[in-house]
């Protein structure tokens, strides 16, 4: 298996020639809050709220915890200063603590463990993460739906097995990716609510004999509960959310993959119908003067491999080991979903940067014979032709215009009706081709089949206009869930600084 700090160099490697052309969209408040609370930052958190916590259960007495409440305070202050050092094990830190106020300073950690103190730093960073890929997973979905809106008359070609098959628009098509997203969003929430559960107190993995206010912890660390189980929290659920985000991850990298193929495989075409807009998503050639190289499709196909590859990565080190052992804590799922916020800042720039071209997209239909299955359907429908029968009439007439180098609209109506007659020889049906040469025609346009579709979420303009109306509530739904979120950890935050500064300050 490659090593990920060779993976993770690679790929900052391919940065400094072409990331600098997709520069990220995100504000400097965007991109350092999880940076910025790192473990030392939340080990800080940790020791706030359990002294808070063992002083108002009496496990502390108020005068000594205001003491350890000045030192905790004075190891945070120190570790914010230039080129301080910022320890990330709780064994490093509690000496810092200790030279300050002695080693009464060692109570506060009463009914706690590295075992679940570790776990409790897992989930506030990932949650602090998940809710930085919740945001820019909307920001996609959000310029996706903008996208599809200024591209519901765009008729394109829709492929299967690799092969042109029915046409459709561009907005039916990326409404198909937003769908994708949509469920993506939906599983975030999902893992966000399993994943905001508090192990802080669960001590090794059967809690303690000291009386530990556990949901009070949760409350201050802006937990919406707690994970009960206190062996599943210290030692099962850190597998079990792990693998669950880097899944998500996943899922998120593998639509991602497959959207940015398919512009690459039109970016193949001398005459493609979809391009990028030259400048910070294409690059020149160090030799060849005509080529526009789709840097900004290379750079997210490849990080979209890498998220998948890290999700693997964790799922091969967490398989098969017993549990309390440290091979699923090591390796943090958030540096998975950092990779993906990272590949959604690059696929948010490429949705900006496509440049489509509905002439061309159009003419890529009527070059080949997509549309004969509604020649099927429309004799079926309005001559009570057998769909096999009319199958097999078009099929024979898409043999006639390929061997014959015609378009569909180019077929002469007497070589049809010829080709319809031999069709149904023998079939105790008339012979006689029951379409006049403008039915026949008009049967073979794309837009009419587009038009004339009847299924619930197909093409045809009406159920786009429904979907796009439909995804932009569901947008707006989860974005306003992101923003109770985050105000909720906020609130949090202030509750305890609150009680922590009442600690500090004794009336």
């Amino acid at each position: 298996m490659q090593n990920p700090s060779n993976r993770w160099r690679r790929t900052a490697s391919l940065s400094a020639l072409a990331l600098s052309l997709i520069a990220s969209t995100a504000t400097a408040a965007d991109r350092t809050t999880s940076a910025q609370r790192d473990e030392f930052y939340w080990l800080g958190e940790f020791n706030k709220a359990s002294l808070v916590m063992v002083v108002e259960r009496g496990i502390v007495p108020r005068p000594l915890g205001t003491k350890i409440a000045d030192a905790v305070a004075k190891v945070i202050d120190n570790g914010e200063l230039p080129g301080a050092k910022r320890p990330a094990d709780y064994l490093q830190l509690e000496p810092l603590i200790t030279a300050i106020a002695g080693p009464d300073a060692t109570r506060m950690h009463s009914g706690r463990s590295r075992q679940d103190i570790i776990p409790t730093t897992l989930r506030v960073m990932q949650r602090d993460r998940l809710l930085e890929l919740s945001a820019k997973l909307d920001e996609v979905r959000g310029k996706l739906l903008a996208l599809a809106a200024r591209n519901t008359d765009t008729i394109v070609p829709a492929y299967t097995n690799g092969v042109q098959a029915q046409p459709t628009t561009y907005a039916h098509y990326l409404l198909g990716f937003t769908a994708v997203f949509d469920r993506d969003a939906e599983r975030l929430r999902q893992a966000y609510a399993r994943l905001n559960l508090s192990p802080l107190g669960a001590a090794a993995l059967g809690t303690s004999s000291f009386p530990v206010d556990r949901p009070r912890l949760a409350d201050l660390l802006g937990f919406d509960g707690v994970d009960e189980n206190s062996y599943d929290a210290a030692q099962l659920a850190p597998m079990d959310t792990g693998t669950e985000l880097v899944s998500i991850a996943a899922s998120i990298a593998q639509i991602t993959g497959a959207f940015v193929e398919d512009i690459h495989t039109q970016y193949h075409e001398t005459q493609p119908w979809i391009m990028l807009r030259e400048g910070r998503l294409t690059g020149p050639s160090s030799i060849m003067p005509q080529k526009r190289n789709p840097y900004g499709l290379n750079v997210t196909r490849l990080q979209a491999s890498d998220v998948v590859g890290d999700a693997v990565t964790y799922l091969f080190e967490s398989h098969n080991v017993t549990p309390g052992m440290p091979d699923y804590k090591r390796t943090d799922p958030s540096r998975t979903l950092d990779a993906t916020t990272d590949m959604l800042t690059k696929l948010s720039a490429l949705v900006d940067g496509l440049v489509i071209d509905p002439a061309r997209s159009l003419a890529e239909v009527d070059a080949d014979y997509s549309t004969t299955t509604e020649l099927a359907d429309t004799l079926q429908r309005e001559a009570d032709v057998p769909f096999r029968l009319g199958h097999h009439f078009a099929s024979e007439l898409v043999t006639f215009g390929r061997s014959h180098h015609l378009k569909p609209a180019d077929i002469p109506y007497g070589e049809a009706q010829r080709i319809y007659a031999e069709a149904a020889h023998g079939e105790s049906i008339a012979e006689t081709l029951p379409l006049s040469e403008l039915q026949f025609h008009q049967t073979l346009n794309a837009r009419n089949m587009v038009t004339v579709a009847k299924g619930l979420g197909g093409p045809q303009p009406v159920e786009v206009a429904r979907m796009l109306a439909a995804g932009k509530v569901r947008l707006d739904q989860d974005i306003a869930w992101r923003t109770g979120r985050s105000e909720s950890l906020l609130a949090a935050q202030k509750r305890l600084n609150a009680a922590f500064t009442a600690l500090r300050n004794p009336t």
